[in-house]
């Protein structure tokens, strides 16, 4: 009899917790797809000049017009762009009118046009401000030689082109740049596994609660004295 109360408490107490992990991504789930509808719309909502001081995190993502002038000098950051292959973002310094030198992602250039000269001078700008998210430990050293980079880090790239940490990515490119493809932001590298992880959570509770009242047959149906 002890051997089925005790069974009966830990199976119990199992499925209850991961009920309650599957509940919790649910509602991580309606939490971020909250998010993710916040963030699509400030993406293609209509652009507004850029104000200072700009923040990080409340202007992450926010719809921006500028003019001012692209000036000479480039980062190029590897990267893969579907139905072009290999290629590089090239991100190059811009002295707006109002607001200082800020970097501006300007496109996907395909890795045979890495040298190819890109042009200078005044343009209006239409894109959104970010932050990316792209270092990890596991992220090379930039090649400065080379002019190669594995992601985009900001303030490294500030720093390089002596720019202030403001990176605005073109939603399109200004007259004169088409030979650029733009690599607009978007939501869908925004992860969101939140259901699969609730699914996961839900499936062993289940497994757990299967497992849980085979052992309880079993330790009822067990003569007596033999625990």
């Amino acid at each position: 009899m002890r051997s089925f109360w005790f069974l009966a408490i830990v199976g119990g107490l199992g499925c209850a917790i991961l009920l309650g992990l599957g509940t919790w991504q649910l509602k991580r789930l309606s939490w971020k797809e909250a998010v993710l509808a916040e963030i699509g719309a400030s993406l293609v909502a209509t652009p507004t000049p850029i104000e200072t001081p700009v923040d990080p995190i409340k202007d992450r993502f926010r719809a921006v017009t500028a003019s001012g002038t692209f000036e000479a000098g480039e980062i190029h950051v590897w990267t893969t762009l579907k139905g072009q292959g290999a290629g590089y973002r090239i991100i190059a310094p811009f002295e707006t009118k109002d607001h200082g030198r800020i970097l501006v992602d300007r496109g996907f250039a395909p890795a045979a046009d890495k040298q190819t000269a890109r042009p200078l001078g005044d343009a209006t700008l239409i894109g959104n401000l970010h932050w990316p998210d792209e270092i990890s430990g596991f992220t090379p050293d930039p090649d400065r030689t080379g002019n190669v980079w594995y992601a985009r880090d900001i303030a490294q790239m500030a720093a390089e082109l002596q720019t202030q940490e403001i990176l605005l990515v073109l939603r399109q490119s200004p007259k004169g740049s088409e030979a650029l493809t733009p690599m607009p932001i978007d939501t869908a590298g925004i992860p969101n596994d939140h259901l699969q992880y609730a699914i996961t959570w839900f499936s062993l509770a289940l497994i757990w609660g299967g497992m849980t009242a085979y052992f309880l047959r079993r330790a009822g149906t067990q003569p007596k004295g033999s625990n």
